[in-house]
């Protein structure tokens, strides 16, 4: 048949159909699909990936382990030593407990955890009342370093939702126990992983002047690898385990993915779709699954019953929670009926709410546009069998007439901007602007002239240069193509003059810059050099009048002054209280 069939030799007497089946290989390359004439589009188009050239190759993130391993045993004791005694024979292992133990082929100290943070091969412990040697407990917390932990305690002492590589919590499962131990041996040594994620500073929209603006790869990060640096974000590429769920989320593109890059994805896509489509093949469906979970609902679904559709086109990703907006409306544009996210039932809940919201964007500006049905869908499954019900009973969503050309950029907002605009020339509807939902990463500014005094704080706190100032005449001009909806700028502001808008305008004013504020500038009552805008001036007086230092005509007049005449009319002024004459006066 031209396959190598995994099958064992005693089960050679089965009818060749059952072995082919049960055999993953095949039907991967089946697309998950039960053998059938529908399917030669399929086929076709997935063996067409194998001519594209392979993707430049990802920087990587090194791990050195020397084996030196910490079994915090403080929960189940009895356990604890038990696996510390295992583990010991290939492994340097540390029993940390509330007594220590003698005789035992392990260090045994007691001790308490304060706190552990790190990774495979620098995990660093702080321990407290610790005891190394039977003899008095240190009152003072001691540190200790180590490559790898099993954490026996009730509660980890990593509480993210995905703990770092290296670190284990004992399950009180024997079965998962034994396979962590396993794994436990076999992290010794020099590793490397690839360095999933890519970050551009200069457009991060985290923060400006201590003013927190976006926060969405902070919160969404389960590894606890990405923090805030100032006004901008750091992350730790050891802590990081590539969900994508950074870039994802992320406004601007200042994250972006990396394994694959958005256009290496986009021309696996525009690849799969063409030849599926020259093939005879209609309705395309894009399936994402991860190699683990999502892969096995698969093979499930392949072994148990007639697996994914024929017009479902499978690509693996390292994980699901990378494919975002910059992905979701390319897949369209090229072509695509609908793409569906397939997903453990047990998956993260941030990672598939994270997945909905921009779907739920997608979905907005594709059924404004007039593309009818459902586009976007995240499949979630226990087993094979309600995989398969789910695509069995999930609406069409329609695609545009012409199938799109154009390359993807590895820019998140550029790609998303090339699909927008080959929906917008076949869009059977035509519309000038779409409203979003909150959250949105396009949208407009607007500004209240009536409270905006023209102190362009606004301007100095924008990172992306939508707001802008006129240089050298008093105007507040917007570029909306650049706006992200970070809200820095209505966070600064201090006349709460500005709120957010998201929207998605798609004539060519949305790359113009247009005026929101102008005023007339204002002259120095003395010299009669331009030093301010009207309006600032104005409402300087108006809030300062009443005050007690400025109930004197020449002290407003002086705040009608620039810098330099304001200095001289102070010394002049015989009248003036000065702090050089409080001696004399007094």
């Amino acid at each position: 048949m031209g396959f190598e069939v995994s099958s064992p030799a005693s089960a050679a007497g089965s009818p060749a159909g059952e072995l082919l089946r049960s055999d993953p290989f095949v039907l991967e390359s089946r697309g998950w699909s039960s053998a059938s004439v529908d399917c030669a589009p399929k086929l076709s188009a997935l063996a067409s990936l194998a001519n594209l050239a392979p993707p430049d190759p990802v920087a990587s993130v090194s791990y050195r382990s020397r084996g030196n391993a910490l079994v915090i045993g403080t929960g189940r004791s009895q356990g604890a030593r038990d696996c510390a005694a295992l583990l010991a024979e290939s492994l340097h292992v540390t029993l940390l407990a509330e007594a220590r133990v003698t005789s035992v082929p392990y260090a045994s100290w007691s001790g308490r955890v304060v706190a552990v943070a790190g990774f495979l091969g620098e995990f660093e412990a702080t321990l407290t009342d610790l005891s190394t040697d039977g003899g008095p407990a240190k009152a003072s917390p001691a540190p200790a370093k180590f490559d790898l932990i099993l954490d026996f305690s009730e509660t980890p002492v990593f509480d993210m939702r995905q703990p770092p590589q290296g670190y284990w919590h004992a399950s009180a499962d024997p079965a998962k126990l034994s396979a962590i131990l396993e794994e436990m041996r076999d992290a010794v040594g020099e590793f490397e992983k690839p360095r999933y994620f890519a970050y551009r500073e200069n457009i991060c929209a985290h923060s400006r002047s201590a003013k927190v603006g976006c926060n969405a790869c902070i919160d969404i990060c389960s590894t606890r690898a990405i923090a805030p640096d100032g006004d901008h974000v750091k992350v730790d590429p050891h802590l990081c385990m590539g969900c994508g769920a950074c870039a994802t989320v992320c406004p601007s593109g200042a994250m972006s993915y990396q394994y694959p890059r958005v256009g290496d994805r986009g021309a696996q896509l525009k690849q799969l779709l063409n030849v599926y489509r020259e093939a005879g093949g209609s309705d395309a469906v894009v399936v994402f699954h991860d190699g683990q979970r999502g892969r096995d609902l698969l093979v499930e679904a392949a072994e148990q019953g007639a697996g994914l559709p024929a017009r479902a086109l499978p690509l693996e990703s390292w994980h699901v929670a990378a494919v975002g907006l910059d992905l979701l409306l390319p897949a369209i544009a090229y072509g695509a009926s609908q793409v569906a996210i397939v997903a453990d039932i047990a998956e993260d809940r941030e990672y598939v709410a994270a997945l909905r919201e921009q779907m739920a964007i997608g979905e907005t500006i594709l059924h404004a546009l007039g593309y009818g049905g459902t586009h976007f869908a995240v499949m979630q499954a226990a087993s094979g069998a309600e995989l398969e019900a789910a695509f069995a009973s999930a609406p069409r969503g329609s695609a545009p007439a012409v199938p799109g050309t154009f390359l993807l950029s590895n820019d998140k907002r550029t790609a998303i901007e090339f699909a927008i605009e080959h929906l917008v020339k076949h869009a059977p509807l035509k519309v000038d602007q779409i409203q979003l939902p909150v959250g949105a990463p396009f949208g407009e500014v607007r500004v209240a002239k009536d409270k905006c005094t023209m102190c362009m704080a606004c301007v100095g706190s924008c990172p992306e240069s939508a707001l802008m100032d006129g240089v050298d005449q008093p105007l507040l001009k917007f570029l909306e193509r650049n706006c992200v909806q970070c809200g820095l700028c209505e966070t600064t502001c201090p006349e709460d003059a500005i709120t957010l808008s998201p929207r998605l305008l798609l004539t060519p004013a949305v790359r113009e810059a247009r005026v929101l504020n102008e005023t007339q500038p204002f002259h120095c009552v003395s010299c009669g050099k331009a030093f301010g805008t009207r309006q600032m001036v104005e409402t300087m007086l108006g809030r300062l009048s009443g005050h007690s230092m400025f109930t004197g005509g020449e002290a407003l007049r002086r705040l009608q002054m620039c810098a330099d005449c304001r200095v001289v009319d102070m010394m002049a002024n015989k009248n003036e209280v000065s702090v050089l004459r409080m001696g004399a006066d007094s």
